[in-house]
């Protein structure tokens, strides 16, 4: 047997705000999509209805709604309803260098190889990773990734 929907209920802010994203023109289109989807749940339709409404899978309705009604314990202002719309950090391992980092790469390889007292005219991947891991800007790089 089908699990039910969640039910979910909106208090006066929530539903104004939800709204507001809904008509705005500098929304981002997800987040007016999934604001549409808890305005519509909390209308009391299933998760299959708002899935024909919207033109969405089942499943990412079902997601909606369950994210929504986990966070309906925290008020708007600890945590805004944009803020409950946005997507959940990603797995996936750290970057390995900061934008600091990546900045002072950049601006390294648009300099000369003379500049830097390297004997070539042109940079290679295995030069330009040599010399940064010297200058002290990163601790290891690969010659693929330095170039």
């Amino acid at each position: 047997m089908p699990k039910r929907a969640t039910k979910v209920m909106l208090n006066e802010k929530e539903q104004e705000a939800l709204e507001h994203l809904t008509r705005r023109h500098r929304s981002e289109q997800q987040q007016a999509q999934r604001a549409r989807i808890i305005l519509a749940a909390a209308q009391g339709s299933s998760n299959a209805q708002i899935g024909r409404e919207l033109a969405l899978d089942v499943d990412a309705v079902r997601l909606w709604r369950d994210r929504w009604v986990g966070l309906q314990g925290i008020d708007l202002e600890t945590l805004s309803v944009a803020e409950r719309l946005q997507d959940a950090p990603r797995p996936g391992a750290p970057p390995k260098f900061t934008a600091e980092q990546r900045c002072q790469m950049a601006a390294f390889a648009c300099e000369a190889p003379m500049k830097a007292g390297r004997p070539i005219s042109q940079w290679t991947g295995r030069e330009i990773a040599d010399e940064r891991v010297k200058q002290g800007i990163v601790e290891q790089i690969s010659a693929r990734h330095a170039s």
